[in-house]
């Protein structure tokens, strides 16, 4: 029997075309383009049902942006009555996340760091309150003790004026007549302002809800500051991806410009209001205290504190001494404070940070208060930075294009 001779063992057959794609799977998408989506996708992905594009087109854009704004104007409209405490809570929010992001880096946990910095916050309004709130009280006394005095002697002081001028340019301009129509309405509007500053600092507190204000606004704002990176974090997640980094830069020039005007105002109303309340306290006045707190409040209404304290300081100097001596020192106060402010604080604490124009800052703060009142001028200023950036780069994009580099035309 013969023996049999195995065939010699055929090469292994080179794998199938298909085979070898199935098992290496889809190409690579082409550079700069995103990698497919696991579970099944191919590459190029299918077109969209319908045979629509594939990119959003300059109407879809411009009516998302025309419906988040108004949505954003009707919600504030519609919910105006009850934002004051969440909007203040922001603000609170805003204004302490930088030292609380410096806890965070030191090792003390997020939520402990809000908590510590809420309460001490908390804390610091109810002893100004308590160690304020009498003296004001008190001083309130004085004014409507005093009032009636503080008018007779300003219409004293400004009868003998117009006396004066009377004997300078003769009775032809000023006659008796007017003269006493000029002193009963100066002292009409004494007592009116006399009045209403007593019911207004008297009856502050009922102004506002005291709940909401005292327990609301602490606890809105402590989660508000807890969360406050994973709310920007997740809001920067919906930012379109096409303009992502130009709202991303927008968006960090509005907080240096916000910041900068926020911490400027906040030096400039605490260290003004308690210069003005302690230099007309040491030149004597009765209701010095009450009048350099009113005026350091309203120092964030460029100019508008200054000169509202300058006047009733001034009138109510008149009122209680009678003589220009110690009118002039009251005058020497705010001038002083004036110069404080304009050369020292502001070029030495700020720089040019400071980005927002007075005349802009005055005219949001009224246009907020008539529109929402006390909401309105909460958020007037965080508007107008938003506004003044966004005008400051469309106003850079159109001087770098051609609609405004295109030469001009030249005759023929």
């Amino acid at each position: 029997m013969s023996r049999m001779v195995a065939p010699p063992p055929s090469p292994p057959s080179p794998p199938r075309p298909e085979a070898a794609d199935r098992k290496a799977g889809p190409p690579p998408p082409p550079a700069g383009q995103a990698a497919p989506a696991r579970g099944g996708a191919r590459w190029p992905p299918a077109p969209p049902a319908g045979g629509g594009p594939r990119t959003a087109t300059p109407r879809q854009r411009l009516g998302l942006v025309l419906g988040l704004l108004g949505a954003l104007l009707f919600g504030v409209w519609l919910f105006q009555s009850i934002l004051t405490p969440f909007v203040l809570a922001g603000v609170i929010a805003y204004f302490l996340d930088p030292p609380a992001t410096r806890l965070a880096r030191l090792g003390v946990p997020r939520g402990l760091a809000a908590l510590l910095l809420v309460l001490a916050l908390v804390l610091f309004a109810l002893l100004c309150l308590l160690l304020l709130w009498p003296l004001v009280i008190a001083q309130i006394g004085v004014l409507v003790a005093s009032l009636p005095a503080y008018i007779a002697r300003v219409g004293a002081a400004l009868r003998d004026a117009l006396l004066r001028i009377e004997e300078a340019v003769g009775p032809a301009y000023m006659d008796t007549q007017l003269r006493e129509l000029a002193v009963n309405q100066v002292g009409a509007m004494l007592a009116w302002l006399g009045t209403a500053a007593t019911r207004l600092l008297g009856g502050g507190v009922a102004l506002f809800n005291v709940f909401t204000l005292v327990v609301v606004t602490p606890i809105v704002a402590f989660y508000l500051l807890r969360d406050w990176p994973r709310i920007l974090a997740r809001i920067e997640s919906w930012l379109p991806r096409r303009s992502a980094n130009t709202i991303r830069q927008l968006a960090r020039d509005t907080d240096r410009v916000l910041s900068a005007w926020l911490r400027g105002q906040l030096l400039c109303c605490t260290g003004l209001g308690v210069y003005y309340a302690v230099g007309l306290s040491l030149a004597g006045l009765e209701l010095g205290l009450m009048v350099g707190l009113l005026s350091g409040i309203l120092t964030f209404i460029p100019y508008v504190g200054s000169t509202t304290g300058l006047v009733l300081a001034t009138l109510l100097s008149i009122g209680q001494f009678g003589t220009w001596q110690e009118v002039a020192v009251v005058v020497a106060v705010f001038v002083a404070g004036q110069i404080v402010e304009g050369y020292i604080i502001y070029p030495y604490l700020l720089g040019d940070r400071v980005e927002l124009h007075a005349v802009w800052v005055i005219f949001a703060l009224f246009a907020g208060g008539v529109a929402f009142g006390f909401l309105g001028v909460l958020l007037a200023v965080p508007m107008a930075a938003t506004i003044g950036v966004v005008a400051r780069y469309w106003l850079r994009r159109y001087l770098e294009s051609p609609l405004y580099l295109d030469p001009p035309r030249t005759g023929t």
